[in-house]
């Protein structure tokens, strides 16, 4: 059974080989070099201190994968705005562990007033893409030959979830 949870620090190393594993053999993360144990512990106190969830999907008492959200962009205006993150150990993906990440992201960002999320996704990942419709998430965006890596041109595919929030945003 699967246990969808918030992240702890005890589950960065977990994280980590998640994500360095995504790095190294995937384009679903456009870098190249794997990340340190603590480039991940600042990603993980950066998360807290700006309010932003990590969630953890566990699997008898192993962590299967993990999301969270973050900003869009740094200037003010974009402040309703975030963009999300889904990952899952390749042994887990196929087993809708994904939808079990996304669902804490999206109630997350309705109760904390966000009102658009988007989704930055490799336009060859079909499964996220797909993922991310089965949500309500459309495709607003592709951009062609934006990055590069494994020796080829990639698209990016941006997809946008918009929530019934905020009712009344400010600008200040």
């Amino acid at each position: 059974m699967i246990k969808i949870r918030e992240a702890s620090e005890a589950d960065l190393p977990a994280l980590l080989a998640i994500y360095n594993h995504v790095i190294q053999n995937t384009t679903a993360v456009y870098t190249y070099e794997a990340q340190t144990m603590e480039a991940r512990k600042a990603w993980y106190a950066g998360k807290l201190a700006a309010g932003y969830p990590v969630y953890v999907a566990e699997e008898e008492g192993r962590v299967a994968g993990f999301s969270s959200y973050g900003p869009f962009r740094a200037w003010p205006a974009y402040k309703y705005t975030i963009e999300n993150s889904v990952y899952v150990t390749e042994e887990h993906r196929g087993k809708g562990i994904g939808k079990l990440l996304i669902r804490p992201l999206i109630e997350s960002a309705r109760a904390k007033g966000y009102h658009a999320i988007i989704a930055g996704i490799d336009s060859v990942n079909e499964a996220s893409i797909r993922l991310h419709a089965s949500f309500g998430f459309i495709e607003v965006a592709h951009f062609r030959e934006v990055g590069y890596k494994f020796g080829r041109w990639l698209d990016l595919t941006f997809l946008e979830l918009l929530l019934d929030t905020p009712a009344n945003p400010t600008e200040g």
